[in-house]
């Protein structure tokens, strides 16, 4: 895997993106209740911290919670959570060590269809169905992993051009996109609860 992502809309931090699976799967992770560019460069900044340039399953599965979390938590904090999104994190690469040897691509090298790919998506610690549709999609649309029915799989996300989540963006233009229909969808929710009180 070396592709270059523009999700974080950071050089640095995208070429870690687009290299490492680990990366990745952790920005996706922390692709919650921050702005997306903050959560995809997360995985950079905690690389810096550890003083390496790329992310350890391992490493990251057998370090010290509380001194992990205080990683997370150092000015500018690497999420709105830091000490949640830390437990979750090593969550991830113990279960990553358990499952996969700390691989983490092995969660979609040599899988057969979309379907079995997104059940091993939807099992990672912290990936819901959405969560895993969209990390799919950005599989299949960016990082050329595409097996048999991904887009089905993918859902809505999987659609060519629906610019709906990260797995549309590849560069400023279509943050914008996305960004937009992110706020399409929150309006019309917020219109919907309304209506229905």
């Amino acid at each position: 895997m070396d592709v270059t992502l523009h999700l974080a809309q950071d050089p640095e931090a995208d070429a870690l993106l687009g290299r490492s699976p680990l990366a990745a799967l952790v920005g996706m992770l922390l692709d919650q209740q921050v702005p997306m560019e903050w959560a995809f460069k997360g995985p950079a900044t905690i690389a810096q911290r550890l003083g390496t340039d790329d992310l350890d399953a391992h490493e990251i599965a057998a370090h010290e919670p509380e001194a992990f979390a205080a990683l997370l938590s150092q000015k500018p904090a690497v999420h709105r959570y830091p000490g949640s999104m830390a437990k979750r994190i090593q969550q991830l690469c113990q279960y990553l060590v358990e499952h996969y040897d700390g691989d983490a691509e092995a969660v979609w090298k040599d899988v057969g269809t979309g379907k079995e790919l997104l059940k091993r998506l939807a099992g990672l610690p912290g990936f819901g169905k959405q969560k895993a549709q969209i990390f799919l999609a950005l599989l299949g649309k960016q990082l050329g992993v595409r097996p048999t029915g991904w887009r089905e799989a993918a859902g809505a996300y999987g659609e060519p051009q629906s610019f709906r989540s990260v797995a549309d963006i590849t560069g400023p233009e279509s943050l914008v996109k996305v960004r937009a229909h992110k706020q399409e969808m929150k309006a019309a929710a917020k219109a919907a609860k309304a209506a229905g009180e």
